[in-house]
């Protein structure tokens, strides 16, 4: 159940989510609004006290009734949407709400049986689904039971109501307990996806300079002491300690590439995020589908497009740009497809820039080819890479 607002700040359409406390004030009025409309049960009891027919005394008090009586059920109604009460409190909230209702319908009369509805409604919302299909069932007799003595007519309508709205808000009321249980359970997973990242960079980073760095160490103390009496001996630890360091160096490097690897997913978002900021009417497909690409490939064909794009903001001066993404099987085998084209004036010049010889390097070295240059009516760039590890 949920109700779309749009953000403030970016304009972007935003859903307010039964389950989720309010983020601004806009879906605090949105969520009010969805509680506040069934307050139309109210009109009976209040024409009841404006009306006159009872003393000043019981006016006085149906009034305080009535007034602690709706306070009470839009307290639990509305913080069970976002953040519910603990067991114990709704117990309580929960039972002032069951003796306010028979004890004003049996004091007043029958144009109150209508706080049944509401009793119905906050018990279906917030207890438990065992409790609430006793609770519902004994809330539509006991005001029956009293609409006996009233207006049995009345009642016998209102009966069938309070089921159906008490079993309807039971479902409410799960679904509000799932969506809170969900949100807790997406908050651990992350955490606990965050915290195994940090430790497969810790022993990454264990693993690769853990024994360079303590062999630099050794290495080092050896030459403190070899150099008072043995200079050239002390030379050579100094040689090997060079050969060490430059050997982490690269180590690190090459585990630092491998963690800013792109990826097309992320790349094709950027690419529409980019393309429109700059103006640009963009034409990017969906969610790519990656199966059988190896993951040199697939960094590839992210940095390919990046380039492309990089290339359609600052220099085409285009209007369009589309890109696209296809399976072809070729002579060297099958084949993942990137075509970017855009309809701009400018581009590269008469030879490839160092981001197109850079961008034929890597996908060379993924198995890949680079065919890029002017057409008709703009600018093409195709980067293939194969579907399928050819070193397997």
């Amino acid at each position: 159940m949920s109700t779309t607002t749009e953000d403030r700040e970016t304009g972007t359409p935003r859903h307010t989510t039964v389950g989720w406390p309010p983020r601004n004030r806009r879906e605090l009025l949105v969520k009010s609004l969805w509680i506040g409309v069934w307050l139309v049960f109210l009109s009976s009891p209040v024409e009841d006290l404006v009306g006159g027919r009872h003393s000043t005394g019981a006016t006085v008090a149906g009034s305080a009734g009535l007034a602690v009586f709706v306070g009470v059920y839009l307290t639990l109604v509305f913080r069970n949407i976002g953040r519910p009460f603990s067991p114990r409190v709704v117990l309580v909230l929960g039972g002032v709400l069951g003796v306010l209702a028979p004890v004003l319908a049996v004091t007043l009369g029958s144009a109150w049986l209508g706080l049944f509805v509401y009793l119905s409604v906050a018990w279906g919302a917030t207890l438990p689904l065992r409790a609430a299909y006793w609770a519902i069932p004994a809330s539509a007799l006991v005001m029956y039971l009293i609409g006996l003595r009233s207006d049995e007519a009345e009642a016998r309508g209102l009966v069938v109501l309070v089921l159906l709205i008490g079993f309807a808000m039971s479902g409410v009321g799960q679904l509000v307990r799932t969506t809170i249980e969900l949100r807790k359970a997406r908050a651990t997973v992350a955490q606990l996806a965050a915290n195994e990242e940090r430790l497969r960079l810790a022993r990454d980073l264990h693993d690769l300079l853990g024994h360079s760095l303590s062999l630099i160490t050794l290495k080092s103390e050896l030459a403190g002491r070899m150099l008072p009496g043995h200079p050239d001996q002390a030379a050579r630890q100094v040689a090997d300690i060079e050969q060490v360091s430059r050997q982490a160096l690269v180590d690190v490097r090459e585990a630092v590439t491998g963690y800013r690897r792109p990826r097309l997913a992320a790349e094709l978002a950027g690419a529409q995020v980019a393309l429109t900021a700059a103006g640009v009417r963009a034409e990017v497909p969906a969610e790519p589908d990656l199966a059988g690409v190896p993951e040199e490939a697939e960094s590839a064909l992210a940095w390919a497009l990046r380039e492309a794009v990089t290339n359609v903001v600052r220099h085409s001066g285009a209007d369009r740009c589309a890109v696209e993404l296809s399976r072809r099987q070729t002579l060297d085998g099958p084949m993942l497809e990137l075509r970017v084209e855009d309809d701009g004036s400018g581009g590269p010049g008469k030879g490839p820039g160092n981001g197109l010889t850079g961008l034929t390097e890597r996908l060379q070295k993924a198995g890949g080819v680079l065919e890029a240059g002017r057409v008709r009516h703009g600018f093409r760039l195709v980067a293939r890479v194969p579907t399928a590890d050819r070193r397997t």
